[in-house]
């Protein structure tokens, strides 16, 4: 009988046991995932179609948002410019006309350098006697110009940009050839945008030449007005000597009047293409440009009034111009400027139809 009892009493301390020991969390599956979903609760979400939105491009330093008032900032001028009268009367004029601090300004004209090499080529040397016109000047400016490098790099700037040539060109009503055969003339279609300070180069223009001072110091308000309207450093953007910019070689106050954000990207950049395209375009089209239009052809001879004489080596060119001739100059008032133009505009569509 012993037996049998102990039998029992063995099992039930077993079952005692076992009951207690499955009360206690087993805290070794901690360290492995869940083979269940946690669900958590998610607020609705609004179902409305949300427009895409263009990629977000990254800007090189000359475009960085720059709030004029937080650079530069120094109560006295110094530098180049410290003992410039005119200098100091600029400034005070930028104060009272359009608001700007006048530390800022006192810090921006300190580090402002005079550029020899700019009142160089505003004041060339005078030459003694009636100057002689040398036969072929055409010819030789047409061939900066009207070169195998300059066709065929303006043809594959037109397939790279076709979309937004074509949208310019129906927006604003111009001939695609045009836009790109001013960006060719100008700037190479973007090879060449010149390595000049415009800060430096318009404070040389303004204040240390004589010729066209007050046009200079007219662009040079435009230019800090730009700067500050775009939030543009003004020691940064580069250009040609005389203070134009981007691909279209815009001078400052054509920019403010005519420069337009093309790709919608809330920037007026004329480093970039789509927006240079379309600013092109724009300027053309504020000048009256005429679609479809004829623009120059081959005369017998100057008897019109509307007939101009280009020297040639082989002797002179004859040619009747038309309005759209005239816009072009308004770019340039240049009879071979605006035949530049035409000429590289028609070679560059001949190739890439």
């Amino acid at each position: 009988m012993a037996n049998p009892v102990y039998k029992r009493l063995l099992m039930l301390a077993i079952a005692v046991l076992l009951a207690g020991c499955s009360s206690k969390p087993m805290t070794y599956h901690a360290e492995y995932p869940s083979n269940s979903i946690r669900r958590t609760h998610v607020p609705p979400v609004n179902k409305q179609v949300l427009k895409p939105q263009p990629p977000i491009r990254q800007y090189p330093e000359i475009h960085a948002r720059l709030p004029y008032s937080n650079s530069y900032g120094v109560q006295t001028l110094t530098g180049t410019y410290a003992n410039s009268f005119a200098v100091r009367n600029f400034i005070q004029y930028m104060v009272r006309k359009h608001g700007f601090s006048e530390s800022y300004l006192n810090g921006l004209f300190s580090r402002a350098s005079r550029l020899d090499s700019v009142i160089r080529l505003e004041n060339p040397p005078r030459t003694t006697g009636p100057s002689i016109p040398r036969p072929g000047s055409w010819t030789r400016y047409r061939n900066k110009f009207l070169t195998e490098a300059h066709i065929s790099n303006g043809v594959e700037f037109w397939r790279n940009n076709a979309d937004v040539i074509q949208k310019a060109s129906m927006t604003y009503g111009v001939d695609p050839e045009y836009i790109v055969g001013i960006i060719g003339v100008e700037t190479y279609f973007g090879k060449n945008f010149g390595k000049t300070c415009i800060f430096d180069a318009l404070t040389t223009l303004s204040f240390d030449t004589y010729r066209r001072s007050n046009f200079f110091k007219s662009e040079l308000e435009n230019f800090l007005l730009m700067t500050r309207d775009e939030g543009f450093n003004p020691h940064e953007p580069k250009g040609s000597w005389a203070g134009a910019m981007g691909y279209g070689q815009f001078m400052p106050s054509s920019f403010r009047r005519l420069a337009v954000d093309f790709n919608n990207d809330g920037r007026r950049d004329l480093w970039h293409q789509d927006d240079a395209i379309g600013s092109v375009a724009h300027y053309f089209s504020r000048s009256g440009w005429q679609l479809h239009n004829p623009v120059a052809k081959r005369a017998s001879g100057a008897n019109n009034p509307s007939v101009i004489e280009l020297s040639t080596y082989e002797g002179n060119e004859y040619w009747r111009i038309y309005p759209n001739f005239k816009v072009i100059k308004k770019y340039n008032n240049s009879n071979k400027y605006a035949m530049a133009v035409y000429q590289l505009a028609q070679a560059i569509k001949q190739r890439y139809w």
